[in-house]
């Protein structure tokens, strides 16, 4: 076969290839390009084909330059989903949290004002911290966080065995309280309240009872460093939560069944990012908190983490144009 015969034989199809690539190119979804995928595997044939009878160059290289233009339509999307996520991390979530900062410090306050007033109710009447935590809470306290850093962790490793065991339950624990922040706010955001108002008051507890009967450095120690990820992706769920639930308190013009579908679109950032933040407070909880390292490590890297997340709330994503909501 000719070079000319070669080119008027394949013309046909890939003049076709040309017009699906470029409906896509353009965006064009009213054109069908489910045959796009088995064009470009043909003409990688014909390439070939091409290459090996030596047909010359313009068949050569117009075939070259036709696989490329297909080869990153066709696996672009790689690309475009991890620049989704880094896109989501670098600029969505931070901006939706500035966004709904109303939210943000009514979260935080629902569950820090309860942290704080059970902490500082042990100096007046440790029956309050007694009462929430039980026969039960109170032993497991005092056996985790009675002793020094070394008996702590050899409590970890014994009721765990491993590190990575130590992450799988902690991953467990964190998607369950997440699951109740957010499901919480179907009940019109009252169970939103709710769970943090309870994780302030039980997190206060537990932390005033180790402050006042056990060893309060191994306690501080160990939650330094996951202590930013979890507690504020915790609130920052609740911020998702709380606004589901206002597509059903404040519906303004819209059918509530509507509003709700809407203000929940609008929570997803935050459910996303506030979950990633408590599934990375586990992976430092599993996998450094309880290594046996010095006190003034593990608290630095703990006040870095807070230093770091007030950075990438304030700051991060600040002149990114945001996506449509």
């Amino acid at each position: 076969m000719t070079p000319g015969s070669f080119e008027k034989k394949n013309a046909p199809r890939w003049c076709e290839m040309d017009v699906l690539m470029t409906a896509v190119e353009k965006k064009q979804t009213q054109v069908d390009v489910k045959s796009l995928p088995r064009l470009f595997r043909q003409a990688c044939a014909d390439l070939a084909l091409a290459q090996y009878r030596m047909y010359g160059q313009r068949v050569v290289h117009g075939l070259n330059d036709r696989v490329i233009r297909g080869y990153k339509i066709l696996y672009r999307g790689r690309s475009v989903g991890l620049e989704n996520c880094v896109r989501f991390v670098v600029a969505t979530f931070p901006q939706a949290v500035r966004r709904e900062w109303r939210l943000f410090w009514l979260s935080n306050a629902l569950f820090w004002v309860p942290f704080f007033g059970m902490m500082a109710s042990v100096w007046w009447d440790v029956t309050w911290v007694q009462s929430v935590l039980g026969q039960d809470g109170m032993a497991s306290m005092e056996q985790m966080y009675g002793g020094d850093g070394a008996s702590q962790i050899s409590h970890l490793r014994s009721q765990f065995g491993s590190n990575f065991m130590m992450f799988a339950h902690y991953i467990q624990n964190n998607v369950g309280i997440d699951f109740r922040l957010f499901a919480g706010g179907i009940l019109a955001g009252l169970g939103t309240i709710f769970f943090l108002l309870a994780n302030g008051v039980m997190i206060g507890a537990a932390a005033g009872y180790v402050q006042y009967a056990c060893n309060p450095t191994s306690f501080w120690t160990f939650v330094s460093g996951h202590s930013s990820f979890e507690l504020l992706g915790m609130c920052v769920v609740g911020m998702a939560g709380m606004r589901m639930g206002l597509g059903l308190v404040k519906p303004g013009r819209l059918p509530r069944k509507r509003a709700l579908r809407e203000s929940t679109i609008k929570a997803m950032p935050l459910l996303f990012g506030g979950s990633l933040m408590t599934a990375l407070a586990a992976v430092v909880e599993g996998f450094w908190s309880a290594r046996e390292l010095p006190d003034g490590l593990k608290y630095g890297v703990g006040i870095g983490f807070w230093v770091l997340h007030a950075v990438y709330f304030l700051w991060v994503g600040r002149g990114v144009k945001e996506a449509d909501a």
